[in-house]
């Protein structure tokens, strides 16, 4: 009786010590399949939000550096850096060019600073504002010679401001008309009027401004070709 009980205790420790250690691996499997992946990047988890997190984080550092280089070229611009223009150009930043060249205009505070300015723009292919094209309308109404009206006009068409234009035709005439552009004649201003008209865009010849445009080259026309006849 007592080596029956002994046997069976011996049994059901041999039972019990088998099922721990077969037990044993299978927990320790879906332990191991419950641990959360090595960490990538910031987040462990990998969530959308936590995606969504680092857009943003990312938007906000671009955000930071487009700023910092703005001011950069502002203060560059501020001092007459002429290379400024070029480097805003390449940011598509139409605001921002136009904020250099608007800085650059505040120093170029002469006539010959003024043209040298035009100058480097027209040479490097740049983009003129109509703020610029202003400047030099009033600049030629002062200087008023042949090749500061020629400049005058050439700029306002660049800048692909019909209206613009317009005050640049209507100056041009101004000065012929009082004998100023004395060296010029009847068909040449014709010319260079109608010529550079063509350098605006077709949407700005064919705004509403552009429509008054043609009328006063139309006017223009008739007037100088009358001169030329007499």
């Amino acid at each position: 009786m007592v080596t029956l009980l002994i046997t069976s205790l011996v049994i059901l420790a041999f039972l019990a010590a088998a099922a721990y250690f077969w037990q044993k691996p299978a927990f320790q499997t879906k332990t191991e399949r419950l641990t959360a992946p090595p960490g990538r990047g910031l987040f462990i988890d990998g969530t959308p939000e936590g995606a969504a997190l680092v857009a943003a984080e990312a938007e906000s550092e671009a955000i930071a550096s487009a700023e910092r280089k703005r001011t950069e070229l502002l203060d560059r611009a501020k001092g007459g850096e002429r290379s400024t223009l070029q480097e805003a150009q390449t940011t598509n930043d139409v605001d921002l060019y136009d904020d250099v060249l608007d800085s650059l205009l505040a120093v170029a505070d002469s006539e010959p600073a003024l043209l040298s300015l035009a100058s480097y723009i027209t040479r490097n292919d740049l983009r003129v504002s109509g703020k610029l094209a202003e400047r030099f309308i009033d600049s030629c109404k002062s200087v008023g010679n042949r090749s500061a009206t020629a400049k005058m006009l050439h700029l306002a068409a660049l800048s692909d401001d019909a209206a613009v234009y317009q005050r640049a035709a209507e100056t041009a005439l101004d000065l012929w008309r009082s004998g100023t552009l004395s060296d010029v004649s009847p068909v040449e201003l014709r010319a260079i009027l109608e010529g550079e008209f063509w350098l605006l865009s077709s949407h700005a010849r064919s705004s509403g401004a552009g429509f008054l445009l043609k009328r006063t080259l139309s006017t223009a026309r008739r007037e100088l070709e009358a001169a030329d006849g007499d």
